[in-house]
């Protein structure tokens, strides 16, 4: 009952909010042309709504969350659409909208699509014991995969065989938290394939390889997180030893199974997926596919300015099509001991539509422009990544 009340609670608020962003948003003044100048600070509210969203909810009502975690990015999305179409015109609204998924959400979730798929195909086999250093140097091997294949890829690589190889332990939750610091996360800081924020940088113009100046931060955290970790395990792993417990214990080790790498071709669809990032970073440098005067890209021109550049489509062309052919040449039985299935990217694709459109105020502080038939000043030139 008291979870029912805090449901009712959290949507009074968001619909106060969404009314009291409609006010504040015709406040604004539209004399200016810069979108970021002209989009008051409450404008992020509906983007702090959708997070906020995402993180109780699944831990307060996790069964009405999966049923209705649609209609929620469907709300926080029309919180912010609404408002901001009745204080710049529909023309803006198009504009903004069409920009935000074509250019940013459907290369971000091509890229995500095709690592989850190409990831599901490979499958680590064999008999490991969950000691302290066969976890310390498991953690390490995902760490230095994430950048190169992706957190997502490199996480649905080796978390079954992280869990597997500690089913025997009692306490070994540990673990898995500092799975998701390093391989999940700190891991894929080096390049743009690795975390997504990085991603959409590399689609606003930095270059491909610049992340690499992160290693040396990367370097102090994982050196820190591992030796905690390895203190931490290794405290837990004794007291398990003298208590008696053991992985012979548990009967998973009586038949020797060699460790191999099943699905090994869908390293070169990994490799496929990164080329073709990387390629989408190098093509706008031949005159084929820019005016290397201006740096404009060519592309199709899709509305108001708003262009999906040749390179892009090549690049997810690419990927689509690496993701097809591990689809066609990875065995099943491979993909059902991964328990691999679609509904994590469909999640993975709902939630992140209504994060992009939500974040479009913080796109927009960073320099975007309407349209010229909205606001005076340049015509916004979005063929320029």
């Amino acid at each position: 009952m008291k979870k029912n009340n805090l449901i009712r609670i959290v949507l009074i608020a968001a619909l106060l909010t969404l009314w009291g962003s409609i006010v504040v948003f015709a406040e604004g003044d539209s004399d200016g042309h810069n979108l970021g100048e002209l989009l008051p600070l409450w404008s992020v509210l509906p983007f702090v709504g959708m997070l906020l969203s995402i993180a109780v909810f699944p831990l307060i009502k996790p069964t009405w969350w999966e049923h209705n975690m649609l209609k929620v990015v469907i709300f926080w999305s029309v919180a912010f659409l609404i408002p901001f179409g009745v204080a710049f015109g529909g023309n803006a609204l198009v504009f903004n909208l069409l920009e935000i998924v074509l250019l940013d959400y459907l290369p971000f979730i091509v890229l995500l699509f095709g690592l989850f798929v190409v990831a599901g195909g490979i499958i680590l086999r064999g008999n490991l014991a969950g000691t302290p250093k066969v976890n310390l140097v498991l953690l390490l091997i995902g760490t230095l995969l994430a950048s190169w294949v992706g957190t997502t890829g490199a996480s649905m690589l080796m978390i079954r065989p992280v869990i597997r190889a500690n089913q025997w332990r009692r306490k070994k939750t540990h673990v898995i938290v500092f799975f998701i610091f390093l391989v999940s996360n700190i891991g894929g800081c080096l390049t743009p394939v690795g975390d997504p924020p990085l991603f959409l940088g590399f689609l606003r113009g930095v270059p491909f390889f610049w992340t690499m100046k992160l290693f040396p931060m990367m370097l102090l955290n994982v050196v820190i997180l591992l030796t905690v970790l390895y203190l931490i395990d290794h405290h837990y792993y004794k007291k398990e030893l003298a208590d008696g417990r053991s992985h012979e214990d548990m009967g998973m080790w009586e038949t020797k199974i060699p460790l191999r790498i099943q699905g090994k071709h869908n390293f070169i669809y990994m490799g496929m997926i990164v080329g073709a990032v990387i390629l989408s970073g190098v093509l706008p440098s031949m005159e084929a596919f820019a005016d290397q005067s201006t740096g404009v890209l060519y592309g199709i021109h899709i509305y108001g300015g708003i262009v999906i550049a040749y390179s892009s489509l090549i690049q997810m062309a690419i990927i689509l099509f690496a993701a097809f052919l591990s689809m066609k040449t990875t065995k099943k039985a491979i993909r059902a001991d991964n328990c691999f299935s679609w509904a994590c990217i469909n999640e993975v694709a709902t939630l992140f539509i209504g994060i992009f459109i939500t974040m479009i105020p913080a796109f927009t502080s960073m320099g975007m422009v309407l349209p010229s038939s909205v606001a005076p000043g340049p015509t916004a030139s979005t063929s320029a990544i």
